[in-house]
């Protein structure tokens, strides 16, 4: 039983067949798939993939530090403004079926910041989303491209525990600090791809690993659409890196799973 702890299957690529998507996860051994959104506009699009599919989606809610623009696509950098009263209470609303808070987090690549205020409200709207999830006791579930260090120092201020960093991209001694507070990674399947996550793979303990696919993003090939069924990948390359079999990535990696993610244990 593989868990995918990072999907966006409630995105516009996936309108025309989730269904047969999941389908043909279930069939290749994928029993769970957290399913998050990125902006508002698209939690209700979560909460009903999760009611059609309610033994294999498990959802999440949170406002991403990347934002829609004017031009109608994400490429601006969140603002006080997008974190509105509505966005928390549908997360109250919610919380008996939530899994995690997300995807919420940092993103400091140059492109998105305009000015010093940007960083500064990614990191007041991280914050709350930390200060939310605590109350309702739930983990985060973390976006931190450009902003590794920052993301961990502010999560540590902010005394958040139960988090799981996505598609990290900083060095192993960042990394490392957060395996000390605790904290948990997803390899996605762009692993095979990419030098920074195989040393990630290779220095983070087995214990502190789960598997993700960020579907449809960060596939093992750069263009194309990724799906849940590619955790395999993931679970592979990790298998091979460690020196170990896929088995027993698959048990260590559900196990982690399940204690980031508690309502898991108890299903």
């Amino acid at each position: 039983m593989m868990i995918d702890c990072h999907s966006h299957l409630a995105d516009a690529a996936f309108l025309e067949d989730v269904d047969e998507v999941i389908a043909k996860a279930k069939a290749a051994g994928v029993a769970r798939a957290v399913v998050l959104p990125e902006a508002f506009f698209q939690f209700q699009d979560v909460m009903s993939l999760h009611e059609r599919h309610r033994d294999f989606v498990l959802p999440g809610l949170g406002l991403h530090p990347v934002q829609m623009g004017g031009s109608g696509n994400f490429d601006r950098s969140v603002l006080l403004s997008d974190y509105t009263e509505e966005v928390t209470e549908a997360i109250l609303t919610n919380q008996d079926k939530l899994y995690c808070i997300g995807e919420c987090g940092l993103d400091f690549t140059p492109y998105y910041i305009k000015s010093p205020d940007d960083k500064l409200e990614q990191k007041e709207i991280l914050r709350n989303q930390a200060k939310l999830a605590s109350h309702l006791n739930l983990p985060l579930n973390v976006h931190s491209r450009s902003a590794g260090k920052h993301v961990i120092d502010t999560l540590e201020e902010a005394g958040a525990r139960k988090v799981l960093l996505h598609a990290f991209d900083a060095k192993v001694s960042t990394a490392l600090k957060g395996v000390e507070l605790g904290y948990y990674f997803s390899i996605p399947p762009s692993v095979v791809r990419s030098p920074q996550k195989q040393k990630l793979v290779k220095s983070i303990p087995l214990t502190h690993l789960v598997l993700e696919t960020d579907s449809p993003a960060l596939g093992p090939e750069k263009h194309g659409r990724n799906e849940p069924v590619n955790i395999s990948v993931s679970c592979d390359f990790i298998a091979e890196a460690k020196g170990i079999s896929r088995e027993e990535v698959i048990q260590m990696t559900t196990e982690n799973s399940q204690k980031l993610f508690t309502k898991l244990s108890s299903q």
